[in-house]
């Protein structure tokens, strides 16, 4: 697979995610820049997290309207597979890619801490190598993850299988205290009504080696690699 992983000013997570796919995924991936309007035949497109152009009028606002979005947004309604992570996340929802927003933590402060996540839904591009239940141990970094959406809206995010990671205790128990940033209902990613846009608030590309602390994010690269593999397979019938 070919992953491209997009640049915008103020990106910190960008080379995580390029290390991550390159030197333990062992696939080819390049840096997009955000003035660029070329995926330079991407399979998969990362939106990396960080503080994009400063985080300015608020988290992923004005990324939203950087060139390569535009490409970003054809590509995700062709089809093609789009993860934002952290400030990816809030990018895409932004640019209405996803559903809802994501504002300040409950407690008003940055958390950077190793968190739990449940799997709640192994039938995406993301988590097919998991099984449901499975409880992953991967860092959060953020200030602006509290996932917020209406009532009825989040009933059918629920209702339709739509949220893929929720916030956990390490036996993989939803409670109020492993909830870091005060998300409803502890969503900590969701995907689109198609399964192929993914935001999830956690780094999966901080978790990828023991030296970090946990390899669990492998798995998350792992299902995309199997995803695009088996797509390929089906295309070439």
């Amino acid at each position: 697979m070919k992953v491209g992983v997009v640049t915008f000013p103020g990106s910190n997570c960008d080379y995580d995610a390029y290390a991550a796919i390159k030197h333990v995924m062992g696939e080819e991936v390049e840096f997009l820049w955000h003035k660029s309007e070329d995926l330079a035949g991407s399979d998969l497109v990362i939106l990396p997290g960080g503080f994009s152009y400063g985080d300015y009028l608020r988290a992923g606002a004005i990324a939203r309207f950087s060139p390569i979005l535009g490409k970003v947004i054809g590509f995700a309604q062709s089809g093609g597979l789009v993860m934002g992570i952290c400030n990816g996340f809030q990018v895409l929802t932004e640019a209405g890619l996803l559903p809802g927003a994501l504002i300040r933590n409950k407690s008003l402060r940055f958390s950077c801490k190793q968190v739990y996540l449940r799997v709640e839904n192994n039938q995406t591009p993301y988590t097919n190598a998991c099984a449901v239940g499975d409880v992953l141990r991967i860092p959060i970094a953020h200030g602006e993850g509290n996932y917020y959406h209406f009532d009825g809206d989040i009933k059918a995010l629920e209702e339709s299988g739509r949220v893929a990671f929720r916030y956990v205790d390490h036996t993989g128990a939803v409670t109020a205290e492993a909830n870091p940033n005060g998300s409803l209902n502890n969503i900590a990613g969701i995907v689109n009504e198609g399964g192929n846009v993914l935001g999830m608030m956690p780094h999966p590309e901080r978790a990828v080696e023991s030296i970090l602390g946990s390899m669990d994010g492998i798995k998350v690269f792992a299902s995309v690699r199997s995803a695009l593999q088996a797509y390929k397979l089906v295309g070439e019938k």
